[in-house]
C-alpha cells in the first residue's frame, strides 16, 4: 500500500428516496417481530414520484396495516408537503405483499439460513467506534443535517441530502479531511452562497471539531455542486430498499456480501450474518488482537451453519490464528440461531438501523464490545 493515499465514503440523509423505502421496509419488520418473534420478513419498498409500493413475502400471525406503517414513517421523516410531489397525505400505495414461499419455511423453520450468500464485518481502530474514519465522518454529517432540520438550526433544510468526506492516509493512518461534499434541499428563498454559509457553519464545523479533524481549504468545499435543489425526495429521484449497502456498512473501506439488510428479519443471515461479522471484528480490535480485522462468513439456504468462516487482520495481529479462532468461538456460536440469540436479534430494534450505517453507533448489540473472555 502506498503511504499517502485519499479516500473517500459517502452518507445519505434519513429523507433520501432509498432511504425512505429502507426505513419502511425496517418498520414493516418490527411491527412484526413487536408481537411475533419467529415472523419471516423480507419486504421491498419502491418510492417514485406520488407514489409508494410494497413487494416481498411475509409469514407471520400479526395482522399489519401497511399503510399505516408506510404514511406513518414518511410523515417523521418530514414528508409533509404535497408540493413536494411526495407526501404521506396524497402519495398514491400499493400493497403486493405475499405469504413466504413453502420452500424457503421449510428450512428457515427448522433453524436454518433464509437464503444464501457471504457476509463480512470490519473493524480498526481509526476511531473510537472502531470503524473507517471516511464513512464515520459522512454519516456525522448527514445526521447533523437532519438535526439541524428537525432542531430548526437550519429551518430553511427540506428533508433529502448526502454527505462526502475525502481523507488523507498517511502510512495507513487518517491524517487530514482534504474535500468535504454536501447537497441539502432547502427552501426557495435562500441564495447558494447563503446556504453554503449555513452548511459549513452549522454542520461541517462542528463535526470536524468533534472528530478533532481540521476544515479543509475553502475551495476544498462543496455544497450543493449544481446551485439551488428545491424538491427533495421520490418526485426528483425513485427511491428502491437495499440499494445503499455501502453506505450502510463501511464505505466501500472494507469488503461487504451481496445482500442489503433492511426489510429482512434476523433467519436472513444477509443482516443477521453481516452483524455477527462485525460482532466478531469489533470485539477482535477492542481486546487488542489486532488493528485491523475482517471477518467472512458464508451460508447456504436452509442450512444453520455457515461454510465458511475467516478472520482477516492484515498483519496487524498480536496472537496467533489458532488464538483468535478461539477467541470467536467464545464470543458468539455462529450458526443462525445462535447468532439471533447471542445478540437478541428477534425483536423491533431494526427501524433505528435503516439511516447513517448499522455500524460504529453504541445502541446496537452487535456493536457490544465483552471485556471477559
Amino acid at each position: 500500500m502506498m503511504n499517502s493515499y485519499l479516500f473517500t465514503s459517502e452518507s445519505v440523509c434519513a429523507g433520501h428516496p432509498d432511504k425512505i423505502c429502507d426505513q419502511i421496509s425496517d418498520a414493516i419488520v418490527d411491527a412484526a417481530l413487536r408481537k411475533d418473534a419467529h415472523a419471516h420478513v423480507a419486504v421491498e419498498t419502491v418510492a417514485g414520484a406520488n407514489q409508494i409500493a410494497l413487494f416481498g413475502e411475509i409469514k407471520t400471525k400479526v395482522v399489519i396495516d401497511f399503510e399505516a406503517v408506510v404514511r406513518d414513517t414518511v410523515k417523521e421523516l418530514g414528508y409533509t408537503v404535497p408540493a413536494w410531489g411526495f407526501s404521506y397525505q396524497e402519495s398514491a400505495f400499493s400493497n403486493s405483499v405475499h405469504e413466504q414461499s413453502p420452500e424457503i419455511a421449510i428450512g428457515v423453520d427448522q433453524d436454518g439460513a433464509g437464503d444464501q450468500g457471504m457476509m463480512f464485518g470490519y473493524a480498526c481502530n481509526e476511531t473510537s467506534e472502531l470503524m473507517p474514519m471516511p464513512i464515520m465522518l459522512a454519516h456525522a454529517l448527514t445526521k447533523r443535517i437532519d438535526e439541524a432540520r428537525e432542531k430548526k438550526d437550519l429551518q430553511w433544510l427540506r428533508p433529502d441530502g448526502k454527505a462526502q468526506v475525502t481523507v488523507r492516509y498517511e502510512g495507513g493512518k487518517p491524517v487530514s479531511i482534504e474535500k468535504l461534499v454536501a447537497a441539502v434541499a432547502h427552501e426557495e428563498s435562500l441564495t447558494h452562497e447563503e446556504v453554503r454559509k449555513g452548511i459549513i457553519e452549522k454542520i461541517f464545523k462542528p463535526v470536524l471539531k468533534k472528530y478533532k479533524m481540521k476544515m479543509p481549504k475553502d475551495n476544498d468545499i462543496v455544497v450543493n455542486g449544481t446551485g439551488l435543489w428545491f424538491i427533495p425526495g421520490p418526485e426528483s429521484d425513485a427511491g428502491l430498499t437495499g440499494r445503499k449497502i455501502v453506505v450502510d456498512t463501511y464505505g466501500g473501506y472494507a469488503r461487504v456480501g451481496g445482500g442489503a439488510f433492511s426489510g429482512k428479519d434476523p433467519s436472513k443471515v444477509d443482516r443477521s450474518g453481516a452483524y455477527a461479522a462485525r460482532y466478531i471484528a469489533k470485539n477482535v480490535v477492542a481486546a487488542g488482537l489486532a488493528t485491523k480485522c475482517e471477518v467472512g462468513l458464508a451460508y447456504v439456504i436452509g442450512q444453520p451453519r455457515p461454510l465458511m468462516q475467516t478472520i482477516e487482520t492484515f498483519g496487524t495481529a498480536t496472537v496467533s490464528e489458532k488464538a483468535l479462532r478461539n477467541f470467536k468461538e467464545k464470543l458468539i456460536d455462529t450458526s443462525v440461531k445462535g447468532i439471533i440469540t447471542t445478540l437478541d436479534l428477534a425483536r423491533p430494534i431494526y427501524r433505528q438501523t435503516a439511516a447513517y450505517g448499522h455500524f460504529g453507533r453504541k445502541d446496537f448489540p452487535w456493536e457490544k464490545v465483552i471485556k471477559d473472555l
